[in-house]
C-alpha cells in the first residue's frame, strides 16, 4: 500500500490497527508473567497495550481468548516448523534428537514463552479449560515429536530399546522444571550450579540412549 500526503493519517491509522493484535499479546503475555493470570483484569491489558478496554473487546473477549491466541500466534507456528524439520531431517537420530532439544530450549526457554509453564501450572486448578488447551495443543504434540525421534533412533538401531513416549517425557521434564524455575526460585537460588544445564541434560539422555559405541567413543576420547 503506498500512501500520498492526503493519506498519511489514513495509512498510521491502518498499520496502528494491524499491529494491535501484536501489542495486546505482547502485553497480556508480559501481565500473565508478572502479575499471574488470575489477577490480570482485561482493562489491565487494554492499558499496558495503550488502548481501551472498548477497543480490546474488539478483538478479543476474554483473557482466555487472549491466551489461546498467544499460543496459536507464537508457539503454533513453531510447532509447525519443528515438525517439518524432524520430517525432512537426513542426519542420525541422535544429532536429531540433540537438535530438537537445543531449538525447543532456543524459542522457549530463552524468549517471553518461558512464561508459560509456570502460568499454566499456577492456574490449571483455576482454568481447567485452558489447561486442557495448553495440554493438548502444546504439551502432547512436543512430546510426540520427541517421542517420535526417540522411536526411530530405537528402530534403526541407534538407540537402546525402552519406552519411547516415557523417554520423551524424562527428556522434556528438566527443561520444562528449569523455565518453572526461572519465574519462581531464580531470585532466591544459587545459580553457580545452572552452568552448562542444557548441554549436561542433553549429554544425559543420549548416554543413555545411543548404543555402546558411542560410550567406546567418549572413552577412547578421554583415555588420547
Amino acid at each position: 500500500m503506498f500512501c500520498n500526503k492526503n493519506s498519511d493519517s489514513a495509512c498510521r491509522w491502518k498499520r496502528r490497527k494491524e499491529a494491535r493484535p501484536e501489542e495486546i499479546l505482547d502485553a497480556a503475555l508480559q501481565l500473565f508473567t508478572e502479575k499471574g493470570f488470575s489477577s490480570t483484569r482485561m482493562v489491565d491489558v487494554a492499558k499496558a497495550a495503550g488502548i481501551s478496554k472498548g477497543t480490546l473487546y474488539l478483538y478479543f473477549d476474554s483473557k482466555e481468548a487472549i491466551f489461546r491466541d498467544v499460543v496459536q500466534q507464537r508457539i503454533t507456528p513453531q510447532l509447525d516448523q519443528v515438525e517439518a524439520m524432524v520430517e525432512s531431517f537426513e542426519g542420525t537420530q541422535e544429532d536429531l534428537l540433540r537438535q530438537l532439544i537445543n531449538v525447543w530450549w532456543m524459542s522457549i526457554a530463552c524468549t517471553s514463552l518461558s512464561a508459560i509453564p509456570k502460568i499454566i501450572v499456577a492456574e490449571s486448578g483455576n482454568f481447567p479449560e485452558l489447561a486442557k488447551y495448553f495440554t493438548q495443543s502444546v504439551v502432547v504434540r512436543s512430546r510426540n515429536l520427541f517421542s517420535k525421534v526417540i522411536s526411530r533412533g530405537m528402530i534403526n538401531g541407534e538407540f537402546n530399546l525402552y519406552e519411547s513416549e516415557t523417554v520423551a517425557r524424562l527428556v522434556v521434564a528438566p527443561l520444562v522444571q528449569a523455565t518453572i524455575w526461572m519465574h519462581s526460585l531464580k531470585p532466591y537460588d544459587d545459580e553457580s550450579g545452572t552452568q552448562g544445564y542444557l548441554q549436561l541434560h542433553t549429554e544425559f539422555i543420549l548416554n543413555s540412549l545411543v548404543k555402546q559405541p558411542r560410550l567406546n567413543l567418549i572413552q577412547n576420547k578421554s583415555d588420547s
